[in-house]
């Protein structure tokens, strides 16, 4: 087994050569993130590869952020450690059965999370993060009706928070379901000072109970900046805990609770990635990622649509859906994951 301490000096001794960003996400281990030029989420990352001068961005997270950093940086070689590194929101949502979805709907509009692979993202008409979604959404005429895909906790969350009605693709994050609405009461019970900070991919039972509900860089900006709290119980997955540490190292952390005997909650995916992967990634420049261009095409409308309604910008809406007539997805969107695809019946 290669020793870590070698490993790390081998990966900064590809990167400096190769000239290459180097980008985790922050459910990625602690290794992997204390190695990357920036942590962050799936948006933010795609944001810092197409700001920065590098031609050569390795992303160490899952594969539809690496996607999402080709869609933003068509000319730059994107390299992922591992294919495999799918997403349980992807697997529940393939192509041809949400384009089913959008042709039976075609005078709606679609609303996607970036959780999605770019072919989805191509027959969307804005995307959305759990950060910006409420003001994406309000610039949504009321009289339209709304598809909202592909993780149906956020959806729902967001119809409650707005008085929105939308239709939801039936799909959720394997990670953010295992948390435990009853362990979490009895948890809350044995610590009453603590503040409880949830993702909106978990399940209403814990929402409920949550002090504050955000995206994963909103939890950590909680737990950084709310000095007059020193105990957290945080319901997302649990890599984030290594940057919240570094940002307060005076506060307490706890995991909320899933159901079972398992005592954390980690994305199987996300996990895959290793220290050993990034260095074979960076000697062989491989696997790539690469997006058809015509699917990049149209999925960087819904990106860039997103980017202006969130800068203020006013934006066209479409009056109807029309099949792009898109290439079918590529090898690595098949079923190779850890978490089987689930195609719901919407």
């Amino acid at each position: 087994m290669n020793n870590p301490h070698e490993l790390r000096d081998e990966i900064l001794k590809l990167k400096a050569q190769r000239q290459a960003l180097i980008l985790a996400h922050y459910y990625e281990d602690a290794a992997i993130q204390d190695l990357a030029d920036h942590v962050g989420d799936s948006l933010a990352l795609a944001q810092w590869g197409a700001r920065s001068q590098n031609q050569i961005v390795l992303l160490a997270g899952v594969t539809f952020m690496a996607e999402s950093v080709k869609l933003l940086s068509p000319d730059k070689t994107v390299l992922a450690p591992d294919l495999n590194a799918g997403c349980s929101l992807v697997e529940n949502s393939p192509y041809e059965k949400v384009l089913a979805w959008r042709l039976r709907n075609p005078q709606a509009l679609m609303v996607t999370y970036v959780n999605s692979s770019a072919h989805v993202k191509a027959i969307t008409d804005v995307c959305v993060t759990s950060s910006n979604a409420e003001k994406v959404l309000a610039a949504i005429p009321r009289d339209r009706e709304i598809l909202f895909g592909p993780d149906q906790n956020l959806g729902r969350y967001l119809m409650k928070k707005l008085n929105r009605p939308m239709q939801l693709w039936a799909g959720n994050c394997d990670v953010h379901l295992l948390f435990s609405a009853r362990r979490l009461e009895q948890l809350r019970a044995r610590h009453p000072e603590a503040r409880v900070l949830a993702h909106p991919e978990c399940d209403e039972g814990i929402l409920r109970q949550s002090d504050v509900v955000g995206s994963t860089s909103r939890l950590l900006q909680e737990v950084r900046e709310n000095r007059g709290v020193r105990k957290f119980i945080v319901a997302t997955e649990l890599g984030i805990f290594h940057q919240m540490r570094l940002a307060r190292p005076d506060a307490e952390l706890i995991q909320s609770p899933p159901e079972g005997s398992c005592a954390c909650a980690e994305c199987p995916y996300m996990k895959l990635n290793t220290l050993e992967k990034l260095r074979n990634s960076l000697r062989d420049l491989a696997p790539q990622v690469d997006v058809p261009p015509e699917v990049a095409q149209h999925a960087r409308q819904s990106l860039d649509r997103m980017m202006r309604i969130t800068d203020g910008e006013s934006v066209r809406w479409p009056e109807r859906f029309e099949d792009p007539k898109l290439p079918a997805e590529p090898p690595y969107r098949a079923e190779r994951g850890l978490i089987p695809r689930f195609a719901p019946e919407v």
